[in-house]
């Protein structure tokens, strides 16, 4: 069978604990769909182009004559109404499945018929209290354990690499408590759980011991962790222990909130060995009056003044992050405030998208409605903007020196990412001149000698 992946980091890590349940149980698991009798898809339900993008994954695996199975964030979101509209998918499985996700598949296969997943509110699922939240249990994706009683250093990883390389995400905690009124990950992905430092702990040693070099924290708000078992600094606590393991040379955090970042976190992730100096930063917008209508907090000047703190303690730190652009109630103002405010921030990435209503959500209901061409006016103009911001960011990194993980080495060159780039959502940098002989995995000290656009072009320091 084949199991495909959408989306983010997260449903990465969910689908490598499905693979483990699968391959307990005797299935062959793949991520090559073109020859399977069996296609599992992990779907993406977060904006319109990510589920449309689920949609035609599924709609080609069913081309191929396979029995097509979705899963995931969308079909958890739509369920029954997902299973309506896609005949092509033989069954439309939720969260809940995947505790015995192989006797499902396996009757599936044998051509019975399962009922779709009923989509519910999975916040409703655990207490309203983050700290009454251990006791209850519920299903949490990416949290599942084998034998909870035996200590978790001792107990197996329920999790199997589906990817191979020298960087893999670990899920510090799933959903969120916060009720941003364009989102409705938190409907479907539930109320904000941690998972336990002896278990992070646990997984990253097996991580490392299976090649792993970067760990990225993932969550949908890390700076939330540790609130529900009853300490919020945990996660300054945890980023030494985790850097502190044998062969990972770099621990990376994302998703990072801004209105929760504490003094304490920013010293943690600036200045402890072994932790990339790196703040993904979900500003979302700098005018007072969008942020409001958002139902987030900050501004323009306290933004800039977070990224401040985190220069004064380490000048080269990276920064990134996402904004939309025309939300409900947007102005031409509101445009100009934006622009102000990323023109001042310095940021090495930003991800710039064009709002649209979202099933569910308060913004959706929201007066003011931007006009689509105006929306799509304002998104180029921003995307503009932002491109040519990140590359003269880029650009004020040269003749700087910066630490390169590599990644891949072959006759194409050898590429890798220094400590203000993560995987996948920003730039990389390539070494050249004395790189015979690197491997992927190995840390290299490097000059930046060049740049293209948002990626570097660095030489090795000799050694």
């Amino acid at each position: 069978m084949a199991l495909l992946t959408l989306g983010c980091a997260r449903n990465e890590v969910d689908s490598e604990e499905l693979a483990a349940r699968l391959s307990a149980d005797g299935w062959q698991v793949t991520t090559d769909g073109s020859a399977a009798d069996l296609v599992l898809v992990n779907t993406c339900g977060f904006v319109e182009k990510a589920k449309a993008d689920s949609i035609e994954t599924l709609m080609a695996a069913a081309d191929t004559g396979a029995t097509v199975v979705a899963t995931g964030c969308l079909a958890e979101r739509y369920g029954k109404e997902l299973a309506d509209s896609l005949p092509e998918a033989a069954a439309v499985l939720g969260f809940d499945h995947y505790p015995d996700i192989s006797a499902r598949l396996a009757a599936i296969a044998a051509g019975e018929r399962i009922e779709p997943h009923v989509p519910r509110d999975r916040r409703t699922l655990l207490p309203l209290t983050p700290v009454a939240r251990p006791a209850r249990a519920a299903f949490v994706p990416g949290h599942a354990v084998v034998d909870a009683a035996t200590p978790a250093h001792l107990r197996p990883v329920l999790r199997q690499r589906l990817t191979k390389g020298p960087v893999a995400p670990l899920k510090l905690a799933s959903g969120c408590d916060r009720r941003c009124a364009f989102c409705a990950i938190p409907s479907f992905r539930g109320a904000f759980v941690s998972r336990t430092p002896d278990e992070l702990l646990a997984e990253a040693e097996w991580l490392a011991g299976d090649g792993v070099r970067e760990l990225v924290l993932v969550s949908e708000n890390s700076t939330s962790y540790g609130k529900d078992l009853g300490d919020p600094r945990l996660l300054e606590k945890l980023l030494p222990q985790l850097a502190g393991i044998e062969g990972i040379v770099r621990v990376r955090v994302s998703y990072l909130q801004p209105a929760e970042v504490r003094p304490g976190l920013v010293d943690a992730i600036a200045t402890t060995p072994g932790v990339a100096p790196y703040f993904d930063l979900s500003f979302q917008h700098a005018a007072e009056p969008v942020l409001r209508r958002m139902r987030r907090f900050g501004s323009t000047e306290r933004f800039l003044a977070l990224l401040a703190s985190v220069r004064e303690l380490d000048p080269q730190a990276g920064a990134r992050s996402n904004v939309i652009v025309g939300f409900p109630g947007e102005t031409r103002a509101d445009v100009t405030e934006l622009e102000r405010f990323l023109t001042a921030a310095r940021l090495d990435a930003i991800g710039v998208f064009d709002y649209s209503d979202e099933d569910g959500t308060e913004a959706a209901t929201l007066p003011g409605k931007v006009g689509a061409a105006t929306v799509r006016r304002r998104y180029e103009r921003i995307s503009a903007l932002a491109e040519e911001l990140c590359a003269q960011r880029a650009e004020e990194r040269l003749g700087a020196t910066v630490e390169v993980l590599v990644e891949t080495a072959g006759t194409d060159g050898v590429e890798g990412r220094a400590a203000h780039q993560a995987p996948e959502v920003d730039g990389s940098t390539t070494l050249v001149g004395a790189v015979s002989g690197l491997r992927p995995g190995e840390l290299v000290r490097a000059v930046v000698t060049g740049t293209e656009g948002v990626d570097l072009i660095a030489e090795p320091v000799p050694t």
